[in-house]
Parts: C-alpha cells; sequence; structure tokens
C-alpha cells in the first residue's frame, strides 16, 4: 500500500476520536460513574444504568444514521457533517468536568450525547474510506485506520493512568480531580488530531441549492430507496444482519468491560493497565489482520477474530484472578482492531461509490442497533439473576450467530450488482 498524505489523514481521525472511545466509553467514564455518580448505589444497579443510557444513545443515532447519511450523500458535504458531530462530542466530553459527585443524571445525559456526536461522526469518517483507498488497498487502509486508533487511544490513556498515580504533578488534591481533568484532555485531543483530516482530505464536489426541507425529504426518499435496494441484495443484507450480530458482542464488551471487573471485585487501577494491554496489542494487530484479509480473505480474518471472541466470552465467565483479565485483554486486543477494520473494508467494496454515507448509515444503524441490546441485555442478566458472570455469557449467542450468517454472504461483485 502506498501512503499517501490523504490517507495518512483520514485515518489520524481514528487516532483522534479513539481518545473518546477508549478513556470515556471503555476507561474512565465506566469507573466513574460506579464509583463517583453513582457512590453507594449497588453495583448491580449502576451496572444496569450504565446499560440503559449506552443503550438509549444508540437508540438516537441508529434512528438517525441512514437519513444523515442520505443527506450527507446529496449535498456532498460528509467531511462538513463529520466536523459537525465531532464538535459536539468535543464539546460536552469537556462538560462532564462540570458535573458535581451524585448528578449520574446530568452525566449520563452529556455522556450519551456526547456519544451521539462520535457516533455520528463515524458514519461520515467511514464513508470517506472509498475515496482515500482503491480497491487494492482498502482493507489495510481501513486497518491503518483502527492500528492508529489504538495507538493514539492508548497513549493518552497511558497518561492519564499515569497522572492519576501521581495528581501531585499537576497541583491536583485527588484522583477524582485527575478523571474529572481527563474529560476535558480528551476533548482537545479529539481537536487537535482532526485537523489533518479537515485541511487534506478531499472528497467529490457536488453542488446543490436544495432548500432545508426539500433536503430533509430527499433524504427521507433516498432512505426509502435504499432499504429496498439492500433488502433486494441478498448479500448485502446477509452481510449487514450478520454484522449486526457480532458487532453487538464486540461492542458490549468494550462499553462493559470494565465495570464488569468491577463488578468482580477488581481494582480500578488494575482494570486500566489492563485497557492499556488492549490498546498497545491492538495497535499491531489490527495492521496484521489488514495483511491477513488481502492475503487470505476478509471473510477468513473476520472468522478469525470471531473464534477469538467465543474464547474470550467463555473464559471471561469463569474467571477468578485478575491475570485472567489481563489475558483476556490481550486476546480482545488481538481481535477488535481486527473485526472492525475487516468488516468496515468489507462492506465498502459491497456498495456504490457515489452513496457511500448513505450505504454506511446503514451500517452504523445496524451497529447501533447491536449497541443497544447488548449493553441492556447485559445489565438485565446481571441484575436479575445477581450474577455478572450469566450477563458476559449471554453475549456468547452473538458471536456464533453472526458467524454462521457470515458463512451466506458471497465475497466479491457485489457492488456491480447495483
Amino acid at each position: 500500500m502506498r501512503l499517501t498524505r490523504q490517507k495518512l489523514s483520514w485515518a489520524m481521525y481514528d487516532w483522534a476520536n479513539s481518545a473518546f472511545a477508549t478513556i470515556i466509553i471503555a476507561g474512565f467514564f465506566p469507573v466513574f460513574f460506579k464509583q463517583y455518580w453513582n457512590a453507594g448505589v449497588p453495583a448491580t444497579e449502576s451496572t444496569f444504568r450504565l446499560g440503559l443510557v449506552n443503550s438509549l444513545a444508540s437508540l438516537v443515532i441508529m434512528l438517525m444514521a441512514p437519513v444523515l447519511g442520505a443527506i450527507a450523500d446529496h449535498l456532498g458535504r460528509r467531511k462538513r457533517m463529520l466536523v459537525m458531530f465531532a464538535a459536539l462530542g468535543m464539546y460536552l466530553t469537556g462538560a462532564l468536568y462540570l458535573v458535581g459527585a451524585g448528578n449520574w443524571i446530568l452525566a449520563a445525559c452529556f455522556y450519551g450525547a456526547a456519544i451521539l456526536g462520535f457516533s455520528g461522526s463515524n458514519i461520515f469518517y467511514d464513508s470517506l474510506l472509498p475515496f482515500v483507498s482503491n480497491s487494492g488497498d482498502v482493507d489495510r487502509t481501513s486497518a491503518l485506520g483502527f492500528s492508529l486508533g489504538y495507538l493514539g487511544g492508548g497513549i493518552l490513556l497511558a497518561i492519564c493512568v499515569l497522572l492519576t498515580r501521581h495528581p501531585e504533578w499537576l497541583g491536583l488534591d485527588s484522583v477524582s480531580d485527575v478523571i474529572r481533568l481527563s474529560f476535558v484532555l480528551v476533548a482537545i485531543w479529539w481537536m487537535v488530531f482532526s485537523l489533518p483530516l479537515i485541511f487534506f482530505v478531499k472528497e467529490p464536489a457536488r453542488q446543490m441549492h436544495d432548500a432545508s426541507r426539500s433536503v430533509l425529504l430527499a433524504g427521507f426518499r433516498r432512505v426509502g430507496r435504499t432499504f429496498h435496494e439492500v433488502r433486494q441484495h441478498r448479500n448485502v443484507w446477509l452481510f449487514l444482519v450478520a454484522y449486526w450480530l457480532y458487532i453487538d458482542g464486540v461492542d458490549t464488551i468494550v462499553r462493559m468491560a470494565v465495570d464488569y471487573g468491577l463488578s468482580l471485585g477488581f481494582e480500578q487501577k488494575s482494570l486500566l493497565l489492563a485497557l492499556l494491554i488492549t490498546q498497545f496489542t491492538g495497535f499491531p494487530a489490527a495492521l496484521a489482520f489488514g495483511h491477513f484479509g488481502d492475503r487470505y480473505g476478509t471473510r477468513n480474518g473476520i472468522f478469525l477474530a470471531l473464534g477469538i471472541y467465543i474464547l474470550v466470552t467463555v473464559h471471561g465467565a469463569l474467571m477468578n484472578q485478575i491475570w485472567e483479565f489481563y489475558f483476556l485483554a490481550f486476546a480482545i486486543g488481538l481481535a477488535q482492531g481486527g473485526i472492525q477494520a475487516l468488516s468496515r473494508s468489507m462492506y465498502a467494496r459491497m456498495i456504490p461509490a457515489d452513496r457511500t454515507a448513505e450505504y454506511f448509515g446503514f451500517y452504523n444503524m445496524m451497529g447501533k442497533f447491536a449497541a443497544i441490546l447488548g449493553p441492556l441485555i447485559m445489565g438485565w442478566m446481571a441484575a436479575t439473576t445477581g450474577n455478572p458472570r450469566a450477563g458476559i455469557l449471554s453475549l456468547l449467542v452473538l458471536f456464533v450467530a453472526g458467524g454462521v450468517l457470515l458463512t451466506r454472504v458471497r465475497v466479491g461483485g457485489v457492488k456491480d450488482t447495483y
């Protein structure tokens, strides 16, 4: 793969916004939500609250995603809409600094709206992939983004974890002060490293002068047309359903792993170390999966990652020692970036080049629909059984069912059928 300025600039947005995914979604927010904004609340109840806010935020973006993508394609303004949603996420991430102890409702509202900005921007980020790569290097370009995301998110997480050990370096009095400051650091990091994409990534120009009402109506019409086309093309539909199932398990593990570890009685600092293991393992592993997909097939790479996730789920329900959590963190790092990168590149090959945001709107809709059910089911299972292990084990069926459906997806030639 020839690394151009445009490809690197596109991939740097993964470096930028993965700080939110790593430090906010997977790391500090679940810890702070349970121990600071829900202090004194039973662990299973705070787990249910966290699962609920994740699910509600995902429901909103799921409903919006296809229409947003259709409008962006109609106007030819994918990058502009990316910036708008990213700005929303940055602002509300920084605003978490202002939320006081015990105010879990306000924290949940800010967090949910920040997820909306993060997820919305990803629709348009993904839709730019076909414009910065070609069919011969789309796997490696997609993997480059995820690998840089793991590295960038891991570096900032390492800095924040180090500061929690030494709050006096910043003249702060407690670990809580450092975690609150980290919300501001994530917002700044996200903003600064988004600049290469803003300045150097180009998308095909499209001149549109519709009034806002007609643009909205056009967006809904395009969604209806695309949904009809997707249903008519069995290959695309099967892929999206398979993706919905297995990415449900992936996203739930990302969002709920730290909360699960806290429920098992593991210490906060140990869980953050496990998250660092995942991040720095994910950097080379995502690149490796990109090469694996090029050489042995994109779908085979996804199958490999699913096999790792099945083992992770089973062992996760049985573990008792923190070293086992570290081992699972390493295994997740091996598979997570690979399954995300190869799923994105496999889908990018299957869709029309002039309607990428529209089709990635459906792709992200399926992903967010999964993120509604997964955390809610895991939280509900933990709350009703009183056993968090039952929650993690419930994810097993999602990986198996997704893999079975993926075997029925015909690889290659899909885009040409439109």
